[in-house]
């Protein structure tokens, strides 16, 4: 078989686009899933951060777009995001590589500047559910012409938060809509969820002999194999810190590991503010993303951080979702989440594109031994870790 973008159908304009991004062959999980979006399947995939998810449901759907007329220049993809910035990724990914119009439409924005958009009618709108939704119910977004529904993330796009305004939007979209999900991990709560709205999940086996045997048209289920980037690219660190000396701990870190880019979690977001600020205090340039940041700051947090003039980001796992920025070479967890998806989202930040990375846990007792029952659940090898006379050593025996 060809490991091609030509031999999946996608056409030389944008073959030419992908190339100008350094994008020059599919990846695994983008060569298993194109054909099936292009033939029309409802599907929801599985693969690990990092390995294209993105381009595998975008190329397939712009090729669809350029393909068929829409002289009325109805709306006739949305894509529904959990947060501000992976939206704002997407559309970015999508215009990188197509001419197709495409609106943002995302909450804690002007709703004003939205419907602006919409009257230059795009053909697809990327935007948060209870957004998409609103413009709906204003009229101000026509749901009728929707082809295709893209749930990217759409674990947290099916969580307890935002479940309602996904589920309420797809029911007001046409009953033929084409439904795409996709995440790195899909729960049986996911799963659920999905299926009493939308109908069963199935293999792609099964799927195909239901839909032979009665014409029904099951969401199909594709898992991708795990490449092992959590155990084989990523070296995951140990580092004991009492509770009230963590930050000072963190600030030690930066300084003996001069990250190149490092990412810094923590799971509540009145930390974030008080992180960067003992930061500041210390000369370490650093800023801060959290649910409630200003959209103006967090732009310019992602955009100096992306461009490499900031070094240190501190964000919340909510704030942190689709962040896909390259070259993040260290991750500090200060806190150690109670769900093991959200590790693995966390870790899985670093060591990209082929690269290796570090992630480290900055915890107390407590943390300590939950990580080792970690360690023994994923299968990773954790490596305790000291910081003395300004360097990352081995602990003392």
């Amino acid at each position: 078989m060809e490991h091609t973008f030509s031999g999946l159908g996608i056409e030389q304009e944008t073959l030419e686009r992908l190339s100008g991004l350094g994008i020059t062959e599919p990846t695994p999980v983008q060569e298993k899933v194109i054909p099936m979006i292009a033939s029309g399947d409802n599907l929801m995939f599985q693969s690990e951060t990092g390995t294209g998810k993105t381009f595998a449901y975008l190329l397939p759907l712009l090729r669809k777009l350029k393909a068929e007329e829409n002289p009325q220049r109805n709306v006739r993809i949305l894509i529904a995001s959990p947060t501000y910035e992976l939206a704002s990724q997407i559309k970015i990914q999508a215009q990188a590589v197509s001419r197709v119009k495409c609106a943002l439409c995302i909450g804690g924005a002007p709703i004003s500047r939205q419907i602006e958009a919409l009257r230059e009618k795009p053909e697809i709108v990327v935007g948060g559910p209870s957004r998409i939704l609103e413009l709906i119910h204003l009229k101000k977004l026509k749901a009728d012409h929707v082809e295709v529904l893209v749930l990217d993330e759409a674990d947290r796009l099916l969580s307890k938060e935002l479940r309602e305004s996904t589920q309420l939007l797809m029911e007001r979209l046409p009953a033929s809509v084409q439904i795409i999900g996709n995440s790195a991990t899909v729960s049986e709560y996911t799963r659920a969820t999905l299926e009493k709205a939308r109908g069963r999940i199935l293999s792609q086996e099964d799927a195909d002999e239901s839909a032979s045997e009665n014409g029904a048209r099951a969401i199909k289920l594709v898992t991708m194999p795990q490449s092992d980037v959590l155990r084989e690219k990523i070296e995951h660190w140990a580092i004991f810190a009492e509770r009230r000396q963590k930050i000072d701990t963190l600030r030690s870190f930066i300084h003996a590991a001069k990250p190149e880019k490092l990412l810094v979690f923590t799971g509540r977001k009145d930390q974030v503010e008080i992180i960067t600020g003992k930061l500041l205090y210390k000369k370490i340039d650093c800023m801060g993303l959290s649910a409630g940041t200003d959209k103006v700051l967090r732009k310019s947090a992602i955009d100096r951080f992306r461009s490499g003039k900031l070094k240190v980001l501190v964000t919340t796992d909510l704030a942190s979702r689709g962040l896909d920025i390259p070259g993040i070479s260290h991750v500090v967890q200060m806190d150690l989440p109670s769900e093991k998806d959200f590790f693995i989202h966390r870790a899985g930040r670093t060591a990209r594109a082929g690269k290796t990375g570090v992630n480290c846990v900055i915890g107390d007792e407590f943390e300590m031994r939950s990580y080792a029952a970690l360690e023994k659940q994923l299968g990773i090898k954790v490596h305790p870790k000291e910081i003395r006379s300004g360097k990352i050593t081995e602990p003392l025996l």
